[in-house]
């Protein structure tokens, strides 16, 4: 099932009568900062070094005084 022109014009319409023409550019914009942030920490994410689980095992040195 795809959108025709006639249901993209009618959910554009119904957009701009719930958030109005003047916030539109606004929520527009907060949406790309968003898209922004989240790429920039996915680059953070795969430069940072692995993480290392510790693994709880029980020592030899501390079983002997």
């Amino acid at each position: 099932m795809s959108l025709g022109p006639l249901q993209i014009l009618l959910i554009i319409v119904v957009i701009l009568l719930l958030f109005g023409a003047g916030k539109i550019p606004r929520l527009m914009g907060d949406v790309a900062k968003g898209i922004n942030a989240f790429k920039r920490g996915m680059k953070e994410g795969e430069d940072a070094p692995p993480k290392q689980i510790e693994k709880d095992e029980p020592s030899d040195k501390s079983d002997k005084p």
